[in-house]
């Protein structure tokens, strides 16, 4: 019976399976959400599904559960911890540092026969440990393996998101311009002045007295930092952005 294994692909190391996996879960999410504005999700009362945005990619990810004992293991003597049957399984997940670069984990490539042939990375791993000595040494692991996959046998250096284009030139006036630098001489500052409860006005006539229009209410409480609007109070500064 041909083991289940995983390959290096650095140095072409092979870290077999004591035994292989009694199954394998393969999900699949296509590159696809939903869409945004700068205001929020673009929806209304009539929309029945949210419009969505297809993005490309997606991801491929492959689960499995592999068990280790060690009266199982082939070497003589046997392991007296389960743990360095499974440590370099474990070592997978780990972030490699390189000079220079972000760590993270090894390419790998699950192998298993001719059926299983699958590049990817070993983003968790998880053990439920069973069977202890008087000594608290375990002697059973159930591994929970997940990784995804990759399109090369190296991921990309960069983990850098990538942003959809606009589908029109209404999208695009939603989206605005890159940020650029702020000129604080630049900055107003309106003071808040409640309306007698200690609340404040609401985003939207903030926006108006302010010289924008009331629509553009959460470019003003993004650029000041408010996260709640509705928890604006009087007598807060609130940082409105040069025109």
């Amino acid at each position: 019976m041909e083991r289940a294994a995983f390959l290096i692909e650095d140095s072409g190391e092979r870290i077999p399976c004591l035994l292989n996996p009694a199954s394998v879960v393969v999900r699949r999410a296509a590159g696809v959400r939903p869409r945004f504005s700068v205001g929020g999700p673009l929806t209304g009362a009539g929309v029945t599904d949210t419009p969505l945005l297809f993005t490309g990619g997606g991801t491929t990810e492959i689960t499995m559960d592999l068990l280790f004992d060690v009266s199982l293991a082939r070497s003589a003597p046997p392991p007296e911890n389960v743990r360095d049957l499974t440590e370099p399984l474990w070592q997978l997940a780990e972030n490699e540092a390189k000079d220079g670069q972000y760590g993270r984990p090894p390419a790998v490539r699950f192998v298993w026969g001719k059926a299983f042939n699958i590049p990817g990375v070993v983003v968790a791993v998880s053990e439920r440990l069973e069977f202890f000595t008087q000594a608290g040494t375990p002697q059973r692991s159930w591994l929970r393996l997940r990784m995804l996959r990759i399109t090369s046998a190296e991921p990309t250096e960069e983990a850098t998101p990538a942003i959809p284009p606009a589908e029109s030139d209404e999208e695009m006036e939603a989206l605005g311009d890159w940020p650029t630098p702020v000129d604080e001489g630049e900055v107003q500052r309106f003071d808040l002045l409640g309306d007698g409860e200690g609340a404040a006005e609401r985003p939207d006539t903030i926006a108006a007295a302010c010289g924008f229009a009331p629509e553009d209410w959460p470019v003003i409480m993004e650029f000041s930092g408010v996260d709640d609007p509705t928890e604006l109070r009087a007598g807060q500064t609130i940082r409105i952005p040069p025109a």
